[in-house]
């Protein structure tokens, strides 16, 4: 019987939070973990499997060395910090993992697939009004929409192991898919009704975010699918030129083809 993945509890995503922060120092443009969480979603559902030694420097722009020390690029403070992350990160893949892979029928069944998201917006909007102010003139992410650009982050980067199959209805249920998605990229525009910050704080979310974010996740569920389905892109054999009937045999014989294989080709 299989054991499930130990989900990872707020000491833990505290804990990435951490590191996170820490990689910033060294390279402002390192993601917050919302974005890494929809990252690590798209690559579960990408068709190949990537190794951590392809994926970690093109989504936290480590160098050549994921540890100190390093002249330049971000790296991780020390190999503790590192072998750290890349624990959690594993844990939290396998419960992923299996969260897509589990037969649900409803995202209300408790083993469907749930990202870590922050509504920050709420978040902002239950602060004391003194306290808000300082977030006055900053634009906000919408729900989900960090984690619906870390998605597509791994899709644009790796685009060869994402182009869409021969199959005419696969290929159009892969954009179908990546189109919902996609909506989350987009600003929540509609009418706020739910704080998902605290079910007691102002409104920041709609109705319609809400609805594209449950379609989103059915999105990924079809994603992972697919890509079991299908497995890695297969290069295309290409058959090699036939000799002239004048040029010399490949095989060696020091005869013109004409005059040594090519007869086979004439039975």
């Amino acid at each position: 019987m299989s054991t499930l993945p130990e989900p990872l509890d707020h000491t833990d995503y505290d804990a990435l939070d951490e590191i996170l922060d820490d990689l910033r120092t060294r390279d402002e443009e390192v993601p917050q973990w919302e974005f890494c969480e929809g990252a690590m979603a798209a690559l579960l559902c990408t068709r190949r499997t990537l190794s951590p030694a392809e994926w970690l420097p093109v989504l936290l722009g480590t160098g050549s060395l994921p540890t100190a020390p390093q002249e330049e690029g971000t790296h991780f403070a020390n190999t503790a910090q590192y072998d750290r992350f890349m624990g959690l990160w594993a844990r939290r893949g396998a419960e992923v993992a299996a969260s897509l892979a589990a037969p649900v029928e409803t995202l209300e069944d408790e083993r469907s697939y749930h990202p870590e998201l922050m509504d920050v917006r709420g978040a902002v909007a239950a602060l004391p009004e003194a306290e808000r102010a300082d977030f006055k003139n900053q634009d906000l992410p919408a729900y989900a929409q960090v984690w619906a650009l870390g998605f597509m982050f791994v899709v644009e980067n790796w685009s060869d192991d994402w182009a869409p199959p021969r199959d005419k209805d696969t290929a159009a249920w892969i954009d179908e898919a990546l189109d919902r998605i996609v909506a989350l990229t987009e600003d929540d525009t509609g009418k706020p009704t739910v704080n998902m910050h605290d079910e007691e704080g102002p409104p920041s979310v709609s109705d319609e975010r809400l609805n594209d974010f449950g379609a989103a996740i059915w999105a990924v569920y079809d994603l992972c699918q697919i890509g079991r389905s299908l497995g890695p892109r297969v290069a295309p054999v290409r058959k090699a030129a036939a000799p002239g009937r004048n040029d010399p045999c490949p095989c060696g014989s020091g005869k013109k083809y004409k005059k040594c294989h090519g007869l086979e080709d004439n039975d």
